[in-house]
């Protein structure tokens, strides 16, 4: 009897968790907005407007997607609390883990459609950029900046998207002052949006022979890869274009020639550049796609009086800013905005970030 009081108790909790997760995503509104759309279908001439047909029932497909599986889930839920009360004076140890079985199948497509409801922005589908930039402290932070590129790219791997290098400016000596990464993939920026950001490491100087600790920072900036509508122009006068030789990392890969392109944006010191053509015409444009991303992104948080893009507003890459720290002695990972902590240094800089970056996504960061 203790068993299915257990069960039942169970199935009640998921049964709040999906009151819960209705109320978050307006699914009464949702519903409304559906039945509104459908009527509008029913109505318009299919030989009228097509792309506002085309629109609408991709608005429709969407809503339907997730009202449907809502539905699903509650009609799921409600079969198992009859089939428990129903059987709640036998003891059936076949049945019970049955319904045991049928709540926990019942509660992982609950999370999995909770998880993926936190990429509803604007941009969370689209492909992004990584730019990576190595902060004050020489050597140390560049070799930093290099672990943080490496980790990222492992990352990429890890979940089967496409990322490559586009700009990479090479340290002194070793590591790197700056990177551009393109991350392709479905929802790479809502993946990791939230990773924009000072990244502090803690260590034993691999440099010093004393092996002294030592800090370093490296900031990230990541961004959307978003078709932009002439409405941002670009004035000549405002643009300092600058060509140079490839500084990549040698061999077949190393322009020959002065193909690699730096564009800065005078006004607002924004600088983007793209060394991975051959090709100087293919660098400017895509260093200038990049530049106009960059200056939409900053007009829109300038509209919403959100934090300003990272080199604009020239936030110092140094104590007091960072939002995570990796203290390779203590073997141990802490996200300073959701105190998460992970003791695995080693598996969080071979790529496994996922737990960071999903609290953070939960926490609406």
């Amino acid at each position: 009897m203790s068993k299915i009081n257990i069960i039942l108790d169970h199935a009640y909790n998921i049964k709040e968790k999906i009151t819960t997760l209705k109320s978050k995503i307006n699914f009464s509104c949702k519903e409304k907005e559906l039945n509104k759309i459908n009527k509008e279908l029913n109505l318009l001439d299919a030989s009228v407007n097509s792309n506002y047909i085309i629109k609408l029932k991709r608005q429709y497909n969407t809503l339907y997607y997730d009202i449907n599986i809502i539905n699903n889930l509650i009609n799921q839920l409600n079969d198992v609390i009859e089939l428990i009360k129903l059987f709640s004076n036998q003891c059936n140890y076949n049945l019970i883990n049955e319904m045991k079985h049928e709540l926990n199948n019942i509660n992982s497509q609950l999370n999995i459609f909770e998880f993926n409801q936190m990429f509803s922005g604007k941009y969370d589908s689209t492909n992004c950029y990584i730019d990576i930039q190595a902060g004050s402290g020489g050597i140390e932070a560049q070799d930093w900046a290099n672990m943080l590129l490496k980790m990222y790219l492992r990352w990429s791997e890890l979940h089967k998207f496409k990322a490559s290098i586009i700009h990479e400016m090479l340290g002194e000596k070793q590591g790197i002052k700056s990177v551009t990464v393109k991350v392709i993939g479905k929802y790479a920026y809502g993946w990791l949006r939230t990773e924009t950001g000072v990244h502090r490491l803690v260590r034993q100087n691999p440099i010093n022979s004393n092996k002294r600790r030592h800090t370093s920072f490296s900031a990230l900036f990541v961004y959307p890869d978003i078709k932009i509508n002439n409405n941002i122009i670009l004035r000549r006068d405002d643009l300092k274009i600058d060509v140079y030789r490839s500084s990549g990392s040698g061999g077949q890969h190393v322009n020959k020639t002065e193909s690699a392109v730096r564009i800065t944006h005078l006004p607002t010191k924004i600088v983007t550049q793209c060394q991975n053509n051959r090709s100087q015409h293919k660098n400017k444009s895509q260093a200038l796609k990049q530049l106009k991303i960059k200056l939409y992104q900053l007009e829109i948080k300038k509209q919403y009086v959100q934090q300003q893009y990272l080199e604009n507003n020239k936030v110092k890459i140094n104590w007091g800013n960072h939002i995570r720290s990796y203290i390779i002695d203590n073997s141990l990972v802490k996200d300073i905005r959701t105190g998460l902590e992970i003791r695995d240094v080693q598996s969080v800089l071979n790529g496994n970030l996922d737990k960071f970056i999903k609290a953070s996504l939960r926490a609406g960061l």
